[in-house]
């Protein structure tokens, strides 16, 4: 049966036609210990089964008719889902308490669980105390993979044990393979996928380019399975291709919420065997206004399903989003949320809007003759701004002046992204300009220098963009450009600087309401100096802030300002 939105579940139309499948719904069979929390507590899950029967209308029982949906025919019973009761070798599982949890302090590792639930597995060190099938072994040996990230030590006992996961960690830590390898184990414990099948797992992700990123581990880590298929499903690109793939049968989709409900609308897929669903980069799909989306995926999923929820940030949306669609998870935390951290050297520089552009082309000139000089290739580079044409603008005068640079942003065409974030991990092109598209999620190995040639308007944008050096262990430059109207923004970021050198643990609010927050400061504090300055007259200087922010002016001839060794990570 075709996906319908709730908007058109009720209406009466000509062009639809209501159709109910009377078939028994399976029984739940899993053998997960002691731990019931795959059957989730969703309202509308009696109603979500595209085998499940009522007399009321439900999102799988009434049809849209389009010329792309599928002729309708009986539905057969959907195979009981598995979870193996998965242990991982003797010698973890003799671990006592005192030795796991010396572990996870040796890794920075936080883990919380509700009081009323089980303890969480212990970490685990090597890939091969995880007792994975014998072909993602193998895989993993293929990618010379050696040792688990912290991320991946904790989570993925989690996620093979069938818990449900809130993971935060900065991207850069490993964090897809954390979740991509229990998938792909996971999925080979299921009775095979048929024709006409829905996939058994679904990864929902903010961007396509994540979504592909994402995609190519999974490849990864599954290239000796011939029998695991994956499907990609992002908008714009070839949908007769997704359409094909997704009929035919897929264990696992990666996909964004919006063009995977196009799909489940024209009949092309459906939710009736899906037993894991990741979402990455959560906080981020939230930021670009997905939640309807991912809701109506989330509450519309068979009742026996587990859940991995991970993200950058812990906004209150985050938890709020955990509490609803998560039951009895363990949540992971790598170190310090939102905090800085000390491998990315931070340059702040006061110059005029007018002088911006010209003052990137030395700076990056400069770097070139340097980089020539030590017969070192031009280090990676992401140029940050604030617009689509700007975006543009800038990568012309940066090729106009002899250097090799790409743009990317929402205006270009699926084809031209993927191209431009060719050439840039390749390093046939050193220099990426780039709107916020390019600021969370982002994984290119190698990238060295940060040019933010327009601030953002918030903090934790800032550390999102500045996170894209400095990763995995890494170190990076950050340099950004600033203006009289950042000066809230540079306030705040100074002040965390030298707290941080300090000595003070920092950490920042993120999500929505932050952001608003800190916006309607900014705000308030550019209107305070505003009548300051008029009520001072025309010989009061430009920009005027709180006593307590004085000490971030400085004069306006300076070319650098705060140099700070200090980093912030997402």
């Amino acid at each position: 049966m075709s996906y319908v939105p709730p908007h058109l579940r009720n209406a009466s139309s000509t062009t639809t036609t209501t159709t109910t499948t009377a078939v028994t719904r399976p029984s739940s069979t899993g053998t997960l210990d002691n731990i019931n929390h795959h059957h989730h507590h969703n309202n509308n899950n009696n109603l979500a089964f595209s085998n499940s029967h009522s007399n009321t209308p439900s999102l799988f029982n009434v049809s849209r008719r389009t010329s792309a949906a599928p002729p309708q025919s009986r539905i057969t019973a959907v195979p009981d889902t598995v979870f193996p009761n998965w242990q991982p070798s003797e010698r973890v599982s003799r671990m006592n308490p005192d030795m796991i949890e010396e572990v996870r302090l040796r890794l920075n590792l936080d883990v919380t669980v509700s009081s009323d639930s089980p303890a969480a597995p212990g970490p685990i060190e090597s890939f091969n105390d995880m007792c994975l099938n014998p072909s993602i072994m193998k895989d993993i040996a293929y990618h010379e993979y050696t040792r688990p990230t912290s991320i991946q030590a904790q989570a993925m006992p989690i996620a093979l044990s069938g818990r449900d996961l809130l993971g935060c960690a900065e991207t850069g830590s490993g964090k897809t393979a954390a979740f991509t390898i229990p998938m792909i184990q996971h999925c080979l414990a299921q009775p095979p996928i048929r024709r006409g099948d829905g996939p058994l797992a679904l990864v929902l992700a903010p961007t396509r380019e994540l979504a592909q990123q994402i995609e190519k581990e999974v490849q990864a880590f599954s290239r000796s399975l011939e029998s695991l298929k994956t499907a990609i499903v992002v908008g714009g690109t070839n949908i007769e291709k997704q359409r094909s793939e997704l009929r035919a049968g897929v264990e696992i989709a990666v996909a964004t919420p919006g063009r995977f409900i196009d799909h489940l609308q024209q009949g092309n897929t459906s939710l009736s065997r899906i037993s894991y669903v990741v979402l990455d980069e959560a906080d981020r799909m939230l930021d670009m206004g997905f939640e309807p989306q991912i809701r109506e995926i989330m509450r519309s999923l068979p009742e026996k399903h587990q859940t991995l929820l991970f993200s950058a940030t812990m906004p209150v949306e985050i938890e709020a989003l955990a509490n609803e669609y998560l039951t009895n998870p363990v949540q992971v935390k790598v170190g310090k949320v939102s905090s800085p951290t000390t491998n990315v050297s931070q340059t702040l520089v006061k110059v005029s809007e007018n002088e911006k552009i010209d003052r990137l082309l030395d700076l990056l000139v400069e770097e070139a003759s340097q980089a020539e000089k030590c017969g070192h290739p031009f280090p990676l580079t992401i140029v940050f701004v604030e617009r689509k044409t700007r975006c543009d603008e800038v990568a012309e005068a940066l090729v106009a002046q002899g250097l090799s640079a790409v743009s990317l942003h929402g205006g270009r065409s699926q084809s031209e992204r993927e191209a431009a974030l060719h050439d840039f991990r390749s390093s046939s092109t050193s220099i990426l300009v780039a709107t916020d598209v390019a600021s969370r999620g982002l994984d290119v190995t190698g990238v060295s220098h940060v040019i933010n040639l327009d601030l953002p308007k918030t903090t934790e944008d800032y550390i999102h963009r500045i996170g894209r050096t400095g990763r995995a262990g890494s170190t990076g430059i950050a340099t950004s450009f600033y203006t009289d109207r950042d000066m809230f923004l540079v306030t705040n970021i100074r002040k965390a600087i030298a707290d941080a050198e300090s000595g003070n643990a920092v950490a920042f609010a993120t999500g929505k309401v932050a952001r608003r927050k800190e916006k309607e400061a900014a705000a308030a504090h550019k209107e305070a100096n505003i009548a300051l300055s008029r009520h001072l007259g025309s010989g009061a200087a430009s920009i005027n802030i709180e006593d307590k922010y004085r000490f971030m002016i400085t004069a306006t001839n300076s070319k650098r300002e705060g140099a700070a060794d200090s980093a912030w990570d997402d």
